[in-house]
């Protein structure tokens, strides 16, 4: 960028105007600074009061926001929002909790430490605007200044005083000297301006934005209410197979055992006839539940990854073929076991129902001793995306799949190009604890 189309283009104006704004709520959010610990001392003696003082640091979450948006449509700079106050319960906690919020003791030190910065970058920002304005200007309205009595008699313009001497630029030489001094300073301006803002930009970023824990609490916190509604899914999901199909299978056998056991003198038979339509069910029944306890917990896990995988597989229509590393069961957690295997279950249903995909390829290994890495590819249509669940339906799909991934810390990663193929890395932890 040139220096004439730098001093005329937008993002320099919007930076000066950023001072502005910022200069005019400096003394109200110095203000409110202040009130924290005046309240806060004023208050301590009353535990009740305290929650009016810790009302104020969660309220300056709010300024911090005004500053987000600020900064974002004057500066263009986007600083993501820290996660949402979450009050605990219970009344000391829910205290703790608002006098000890670390986003809003970062907002009052970014509103603290800004007010002296404000100043100092309208005022710096301000005096280069006008000093350059003035001097290429100069040779305008000098002759309108007031006329002013020295020893060489009445002269008037711009003068510099220096051991009682003063120098008026009232002589061509010295007009022509001031306005190459004001080109300069309005060339320096747009780079001046924009280097200020730079430090709020930074300190915006810095104390405004999320922190590396803040998100990792958000994180852990999404991750634990996915993994409690994905418990709960499935629970609802093996009551209702329990009772629409095992039980009512149960009651069924029981009911034909009482007719039996009715016809069993005055008709043999029939009482023979019951009793093998009784056995037939009863057999049913225990297969619906071996798929249910298998969906719980498949036995074939307890011979190890590989084997439960090559299981999947071999049930699949379509050709799966599985690459286990020997060593990728070894010192394998048992959740996490269970998450690679319903992992790979879910998406070679997926693949199943929506890929039309002639192969799928499964490989696990272990790229280090803390990592299991499992990546199942298919050569389908392709065109799958992290969609959200069916309202109700918590843990479905894909962003299911990448939810429960999450609640152990590990990553799901999708690569689907329309057209295929379909590539899904998921790397887990080993342990679930540390």
């Amino acid at each position: 960028m040139n220096t004439v189309s730098a001093f005329f283009a937008a993002r320099t104006w919007r930076a000066y105007g950023y001072l502005w704004v910022a200069l005019l709520l400096a003394p109200f959010s110095l203000a409110y600074v202040l009130l924290v610990p005046s309240l806060g001392a004023g208050f301590l003696v009353t535990v009740v009061g305290l929650f009016v003082a810790g009302g104020l640091v969660v309220g300056a979450r709010g300024w911090g926001s005004l500053y987000r948006g600020l900064a974002r449509a004057a500066l263009g700079e986007h600083v993501a929002a820290p996660p949402a106050f979450v009050r605990p319960r219970g009344f000391w906690r829910s205290l703790g909790a608002l006098l000890f919020d670390g986003t809003g003791w970062r907002a009052l030190l970014f509103m603290f430490v800004t007010f002296p910065l404000t100043i100092f970058s309208f005022v710096v920002s301000t005096v280069f605007l006008a000093v350059g304005l003035g001097g290429i200007t100069y040779w305008l309205w000098w002759q309108y200044l007031p006329w002013q009595e020295t020893e060489d008699g009445l002269r008037r313009g711009f003068s510099i005083v220096s051991d009682n001497a003063a120098t008026y630029f009232d002589t061509p030489p010295r007009i022509a000297f001031l306005a190459v001094v004001g080109l300069v300073f309005l060339i320096v301006w747009p780079w001046v301006t924009r280097g200020l803002t730079t430090l709020f930009h930074l300190l915006t970023r810095g104390l405004l934005g999320p922190t590396a824990g803040s998100i990792r609490v958000a994180a852990l916190r999404d991750s634990r209410a996915a993994a409690v509604e994905d418990a709960d899914a499935r629970l609802r999901r093996i009551e209702r197979d329990l009772h629409d199909g095992t039980q009512a299978r149960l009651v069924a056998v029981a009911m034909q055992l009482g007719d039996a056991r009715e016809q069993l003198a005055t008709d043999p038979a029939l009482a023979a006839e019951l009793l093998e339509t009784a056995h037939a069910s009863t057999k049913e029944a225990l297969t619906e539940l071996r798929e249910i306890a298998r969906g719980i917990h498949p036995p074939a896990l307890d011979d190890g990854l590989a084997v439960a995988l090559e299981t999947l597989a071999a049930r699949s229509p379509l050709p799966v073929t599985v690459d286990v590393d020997p060593a990728a069961d070894a010192g394998l957690a048992p959740a996490v076991r269970s998450i690679a295997y319903y992992t790979v279950g879910e998406l070679l249903t997926n693949v199943v129902k929506h890929a039309r995909a002639t192969g799928v390829y499964v490989v696990v290994d272990r790229p280090d001793a803390g990592t299991l890495h499992v990546r199942v590819r298919d050569d389908g249509r392709g065109g799958a995306v992290l969609a959200p669940g069916v309202p109700g339906g918590s843990g479905t799909g894909l962003a299911g799949l990448a939810e429960r991934v999450a609640t152990v810390d590990g990553t799901f990663a999708l690569t689907s190009p329309v057209g295929g193929p379909t590539v899904v890395d998921v790397t887990l932890p080993t342990r679930t604890r540390p």
